[in-house]
């Protein structure tokens, strides 16, 4: 069977606020019916006691339906209860009109005035409180309000009870109808400002998403841009000079070839250094992330100094742990160390909160983590990206409720990254010296033409 909790973690944080906010409303019914309800047994007397206990209980009822109903309007997926609202503010004026019959015409007594009056006065600012739910303008709510205070003062001196009585139940009404009303109109206005915040979240994502493929969409112009510029020209004259039946149009031809095969390498070099992750920005970028969604998220260590394909497999290590501590468990601190260790870099993360199912009936329970469900394929991914370069995954939970996945990565000798950094610093300058020599042998075999 699933822990409780388990049924909350999985919400999201709006809806999260969304079932805290129709569960409080659903306990004002409970708060009514004990705190209101209970009581007026000993003043009344059981037989009526128990009567205006049932009603009391299906006002509560119709209350806690009406604000259900209220929220799926103020969310979007109900039309707006104007039905519901007129029936609730009906039943709630005629309950409390017959209460306040009831203190007047009924068994006599301090104790029965008091009991009629107080199911009064919570009948009605239950009712206003919850009928404010419903209503589109809130300006209109002080009028609400007042409305149900100036008519529970009106229909108590029409039942006979004197001034001061009068217009002290007035006064509790409009009291508490008015915090009510409050809080309803603060409840719907935190949910809408939690679900806005949520989509400028998303909006905010989408635009990262958008902004990337701009740049990408640069980097291949940049790269495609003047080499098809330069094999339209060179065919053009090749055109030209086999035309003019010269033998050079072979010779151009083989260089379009050429050219073609160089494109292909460097559109691959763009793609390739898009898919590479940077270390240093994937460990700046989790500790945002995790802070912006309440994880009390430490980063130690710097990625400075390490060769470009270690940082790019532990930048993916980072990456997947960040995901999952996200999407999976209820984290609420994540540590995320980077040290070596000798001739070999550890990258650690670790947090708490993490989730485990029921023993299924072999007896097993496989642990399962929020920096990475076990079984899934995330974790094959990084040890096969990890597995390029010699390096190693371990991730379980460990000591109760904690997550931790650790990553080794052997680093290459000095000389040979040394080397490799020069080696690659020459392939630059060779690429760059040959991709400015094209445009130039272009025009010169142009204009040769063109004379």
């Amino acid at each position: 069977m699933r822990r409780p909790g388990v049924w909350w973690r999985r919400k999201s944080t709006p809806a999260k606020v969304e079932t805290y906010t129709r569960w409080s409303f659903h306990f004002f019914g409970v708060v009514e019916v004990t705190a209101i309800g209970l009581p007026v047994f000993q003043p009344v007397g059981v037989r009526p006691g128990l009567l205006l206990f049932l009603l009391l209980c299906g006002h509560a009822v119709l209350c806690s339906v009406t604000a259900s109903r209220a929220l799926d309007w103020t969310r979007g997926s109900r039309e707006q209860p104007m039905r519901l609202l007129v029936v609730l503010g009906a039943v709630s004026w005629l309950l409390g009109a017959a209460v306040l019959a009831l203190a007047e015409y009924g068994p006599g007594g301090d104790d029965v005035l008091s009991a009629s009056v107080t199911l009064h006065v919570g009948m009605l600012s239950f009712g206003a409180g919850t009928i404010v739910l419903g209503m589109r303008d809130r300006r209109r709510v002080p009028v609400v309000v007042a409305g149900f205070a100036g008519g529970s003062g009106l229909l108590a001196l029409a039942l006979g009870l004197a001034g001061p009585a009068a217009l002290g139940t007035a006064t509790a009404v409009l009291l508490g109808g008015g915090f009510l009303a409050f809080t309803s109109v603060f409840s719907v206005w935190l949910l809408d400002a939690v679900f806005e915040l949520d989509a400028a979240r998303e909006t905010r994502t989408r635009l990262a998403v958008a902004e990337e493929r701009l740049r990408f969409g640069r980097d291949l112009h940049d790269v495609m841009g003047r080499n098809l510029a330069v094999i339209a020209l060179k065919s053009e004259l090749a055109v030209q000079l086999a035309r003019r039946e010269r033998p050079e149009a072979v010779d151009q031809m083989i260089e379009v070839q050429r050219i073609a095969h160089e494109s292909q390498r460097e559109v691959r070099e763009v793609v390739r250094g898009y898919r590479e992750a940077d270390l240093g920005a994937e460990l700046a970028g989790a500790q945002g992330v995790l802070t912006a969604a309440g994880v009390d998220c430490a980063v130690t260590g710097s990625a400075a100094g390490l060769p470009p394909a270690v940082q790019s497999a532990l930048g993916w290590v980072v990456r997947e742990a960040t995901t999952n501590v996200l999407r999976h468990g209820d984290a609420r601190r994540c540590r995320v160390s980077l040290e070596p260790a000798g001739d070999r870099v550890v990258l650690t993360v670790e947090n708490d909160g993490v989730e485990r199912p029921a023993q299924d009936p072999s007896g097993a329970s496989p642990p399962r983590g929020a920096a990475g469900p076990g079984g899934g394929s995330g974790l094959a991914g990084l040890r096969e990206r990890l597995a390029a370069v010699a390096g190693t995954l371990e991730a379980g939970p460990v000591d109760g409720d904690l997550f931790r996945v650790v990553a080794e990565v052997p680093l290459p000798p000095a000389s040979a990254r040394t080397s490799s950094s020069a080696a690659s610093s020459a392939a630059s300058s060779a690429a760059s010296s040959a991709a400015s020599s094209v445009p130039r042998s272009v025009s010169e075999e142009s204009e040769e033409v063109t004379s």
